[in-house]
């Protein structure tokens, strides 16, 4: 059976006053529920200021906890964590739009991963990633919505030109910012010993993917990883909030699939 272990930190970093970054995540209560429903975890980075920020992070991690709660049991992951997002959108844009702020108002960034059976399927909208961290390497497996990343895509920036160009930071998508979003979403297998790692730009901007692995596989204990990871963050910016989920995998089941249904595999 999956089993894992998480751990996670929310800090809004010496300079800013209030932290607009929200956590969420969904621990299945049965030995049942781990495999019909399986785990979910969630981070939003809120963008618009003045409070905007902050309502609309925690409007879309509730959103899709809820949504998640809600989802027939043994729903396929990989179309209801895209439904959630949208359905997240939808309750931010309308936020948004009762407040009179569409225009350069309230939106978040999310990034979603879910966890069942020996799979772990992540949807993300902005710049808030997920990594996966396997012997001592930290592998992003989001691509960033911003200006910059979009540039790279196209050619017209290096990768060294978009690491430093100005408008890195600049989102092309934002849940909320517009009446439909695109996110992106990937399925990976996770092994025994893999570690799983949500985070806000805030703490992926100042470390570089290789010191995040470092810290991560020198630490046994999950939540120190975690504090020292926003610790460094803040010792080398302290400009933005800081944000982190840690997921460490204890054990998978090995499974396959047969017209749809999951089958043990021996």
């Amino acid at each position: 059976m999956l089993d894992l272990e998480f751990a996670q930190v929310s800090d809004p970093g010496p300079v800013r006053e209030g932290n607009e970054d929200c956590l969420g995540h969904y621990p299945p209560a049965t030995p049942a529920e781990v495999r019909t429903r399986g785990w979910l975890f969630a981070l939003a980075d809120g963008v618009g200021g003045h409070a905007q920020g902050e309502v609309a992070s925690r409007l879309a991690v509730d959103s899709v906890l809820d949504g998640f709660r809600k989802a027939p049991p043994a729903a396929q992951l990989p179309s209801l964590l895209p439904r959630l997002v949208h359905g997240a959108n939808g309750q931010v844009y309308a936020a948004a739009t009762a407040s009179g702020k569409v225009i350069g108002g309230m939106a978040t960034t999310l990034v979603l991963c879910a966890l069942r059976f020996d799979q772990a399927v992540i949807s993300h909208v902005g710049d808030s990633r997920c990594y996966l961290i396997r012997d001592g390497r930290a592998t992003p497996l989001t691509r960033d919505h911003t200006l910059a990343a979009d540039q790279e895509d196209f050619g017209v920036l290096s990768s060294e030109e978009a690491a430093e160009a100005p408008t890195r930071h600049v989102l092309s998508r934002a849940v909320g910012a517009d009446l439909v979003v695109a996110p992106e979403t990937t399925q990976i297998q996770v092994n025994p010993e893999d570690v799983l790692m949500l985070c806000s730009d805030g703490l992926h901007g100042p470390l570089p993917a290789a010191e995040i692995a470092y810290v991560v596989t020198q630490r046994k204990d999950l939540q120190a990883a975690a504090e020292r990871l926003v610790a460094i963050a803040n010792e080398r910016d302290g400009s933005d909030n800081v944000s982190v989920q840690l997921i460490r995998i204890h054990s998978v089941e090995r499974m396959g699939m047969y017209r749809g249904r999951p089958y043990k595999l021996r």
